[in-house]
């Protein structure tokens, strides 16, 4: 059985740490392709200026136009080749981040996320999109990125929502990759070949992995409610470093190399309803994992702890906790046929899944989740 594991080659999180983005940039030579939202920059403008100056280094601002689209990816890389830049910087959020996997091929990249609300920043994928915003490929790199770099300050003062919204596709990790094992499924960190078309090759998930995925969800229970006291009030505390750790490392290591099932494929699903447009991606994964629990027939403690914890960080346990306060039943088909489209993570699950199925799971999801609201 082939089994893969991948990983950033670097991982560094601490207080004001941006102020060492130079050190970092200066392993690959003296300039570095800046892509970031210009809001994101201001945000760390200060840090900025002084890690050029103090390592000797430039940023090369790129305009980032805000999407991760192939027109500005191109645009990006010519940008790249002609001010003669040695790495690729990805700061801010997911798009910023993706666009800079998809300029750097692999290459010389580093990220620095402002935010915890995903576990992208230490993937080697990237999501693109038409530059009107609609989905266009997956993308998946020769290897993940060189150094992330994590100013925790920075995160603190983010607002908490994307915090919570990180916990929420934290959540995730471990019911996925727990069944993911169970059912010898695939997992992304799989040898990469460029675009969807034959991305990955196939590849087992390690028992390494899967013991990252479980310590990802109980650091969430152990210190996710106080991560966000903390970052309600704009300071680090032990607890929030653990959960920007749990947002971003472990739930990244855990997502790639132990693999995705049914939370996400639902989540995938339930983009499709108009309401759901304004909930951040955790905040519709943490439902996902409600509704992959109801699918798998999980125990009425399991599900119990999940919704307990939800609730108590504010994530949603019920469809209008997502934006959507009715569903008709040719909604909800077309939700479940999204959801268990060919080649979705729904198919890792470790039992066969229908259409069918993943309609009564997400009913029965939304239905468990109000009357717990009663209680």
């Amino acid at each position: 059985m082939r089994k893969a594991f991948i990983c950033p080659s670097k991982y560094v999180q601490g207080e004001d740490e941006l102020l060492n983005l130079g050190y970092f940039v200066k392993e690959f030579g003296k300039s570095a392709l800046l892509i970031a939202h210009p809001e994101d920059v201001l945000r760390v403008k200060s840090k900025l200026d002084a890690t050029a100056e103090k390592f000797q280094i430039t940023f090369v601002e790129s305009g980032f136009c805000g999407e991760c689209s192939r027109v500005e990816v191109e645009r990006l890389q010519k940008l790249t080749k002609d001010n003669g830049c040695a790495c690729t910087i990805g700061l801010g959020g997911g798009k910023a981040i993706d666009t800079a996997k998809c300029v750097a091929k692999g290459d010389s990249l580093i990220i620095v996320p402002t935010i915890a609300a995903t576990d992208a920043p230490t993937s080697h994928s990237a999501v693109l999109y038409t530059p009107d915003g609609s989905f266009d490929d997956y993308a998946y790199f020769k290897q993940n990125p060189n150094v992330v770099l994590i100013d925790t300050t920075v995160i603190a003062k983010a607002p908490v929502r994307f915090l919570v919204s990180g916990m929420g596709d934290a959540l995730s990790t471990y019911f996925e990759a727990r069944a993911t094992a169970k059912a010898y499924a695939n997992v992304n960190a799989g040898l990469p070949c460029g675009f969807r078309e034959g991305a990955c090759k196939e590849a087992k998930g390690t028992n390494t992995a899967l013991a990252l995925a479980t310590l990802c969800y109980q650091s969430l229970l152990a210190d996710g409610y106080k991560a966000k006291i903390a970052c309600d009030n704009n300071i680090v505390t032990e607890a929030l470093e653990n959960i920007i750790e749990t947002n971003i490392l472990l739930s990244g290591l855990g997502f790639e190399s132990g693999g995705l099932a049914a939370a996400h494929a639902i989540h995938n699903g339930l983009t499709i309803l108009e309401g759901t447009h304004k909930y951040f991606h955790g905040e519709k994964v943490a439902f996902g994992t409600i509704a992959q629990l109801v699918l798998e027939n999980a125990p009425e403690e399991e599900l119990n702890e999940v919704m307990d914890f939800c609730e108590k960080i504010g994530l949603p346990i019920c469809l209008p906790d997502i934006g959507v306060d009715s569903i008709s039943r040719e909604e909800l088909l077309l939700v479940a046929k999204k959801t268990c489209a060919e080649g979705e993570s729904i198919y890792s699950m470790p039992f066969p899944v229908t259409e069918e199925a993943v309609a009564a799971a997400i009913i029965t999801a939304d239905a468990l989740g109000k009357a717990y609201k009663r209680r």
